[in-house]
């Protein structure tokens, strides 16, 4: 099991437990994985809390209403894993990533779910916080711009008005006018690219994920610039594919 699929499980167990704060023991015991495995994931994640000695708790409200999302019907059953699997292997094991609005304000993105196969996030250079925690910007990143391109105009002006978060990567659009006419590229092509928006030596494809005529979140793909300098259109396709699917789950 990779550190990607304990990670998930230890979140989901949260869910399972209710609200407040459990003893490792248990939380160990409901994701059917040893006491040290558990610990050292409570330990390094960033969405969880140490509130006494064996006792934790997720760190966020934000997180626990992600995870919540996790269970509904529209998105369990396994079928948008499958999806986001699919699309890992379509694309020679690219990192794949689930994103949504975020479920408070409405300039945020956050992470409900990722294909990352036997990859360990942290070394790869991408801490948990970066990844799968609370309300991200949608001034960066191909998956925020995909998102933002959706939304009303005047939350895109109030956005691209904003700076860039300082731990961009070197290829994030600072130019505020630049910014705005990439979004309309996204709504005129379907789909948004990034290069090294996010992380410096990650360049990515990101398309969007609607329900019922309205944006709910966006697919992302992860591969390393030296392995996607340019984005081949057989990984666009791929990436819009599984948006498209995930539109379909989420609007049954």
């Amino acid at each position: 099991m990779s550190y990607a699929d304990r990670l998930m499980r230890v979140q989901q167990t949260f869910v399972s437990l209710g609200p407040g704060a459990h003893r490792l023991s248990e939380i160990a015991k409901t994701a059917e994985l040893d006491d040290s495995t558990t610990g050292r994931i409570l330990a390094a994640g960033a969405f969880f809390v140490r509130v006494d000695r064996g006792l934790y708790q997720l760190g966020t409200a934000v997180a626990d209403l992600g995870l919540h999302a996790l269970t509904e019907d529209n998105l369990s059953g396994g079928e948008a894993a499958r999806v986001l699997q699919g699309l890992r292997k379509s694309t020679s094991d690219g990192l794949v990533f689930l994103y949504m609005r975020a479920p408070f304000g409405i300039a945020g993105r956050q992470c409900l779910d990722f294909a990352v196969g036997d990859s360990d996030l942290q070394e790869l250079g991408m801490a948990p916080r970066d990844v799968l925690t609370i309300t991200r910007s949608l001034r960066t990143g191909a998956s925020g711009r995909t998102i933002l391109a959706y939304l009303p105009e005047e939350v895109q002006k109030k956005i691209a008005d904003s700076p860039a978060p300082e731990e961009a990567g070197p290829g994030v659009i600072e130019d505020g006018v630049e910014f705005l006419h990439s979004l309309i590229d996204i709504r005129d092509q379907g789909y948004a690219l990034g290069y090294q928006e996010c992380m410096a030596g990650w360049n990515s494809i990101a398309a969007p994920i609607i329900w019922d005529g309205a944006i709910w979140g966006a697919t992302l793909l992860l591969k390393p610039m030296d392995v996607m300098p340019e984005a081949p259109q057989h990984y666009i396709h791929a990436t819009i594919s599984a948006a498209a699917r995930l539109s379909q789950i989420g609007g049954a």
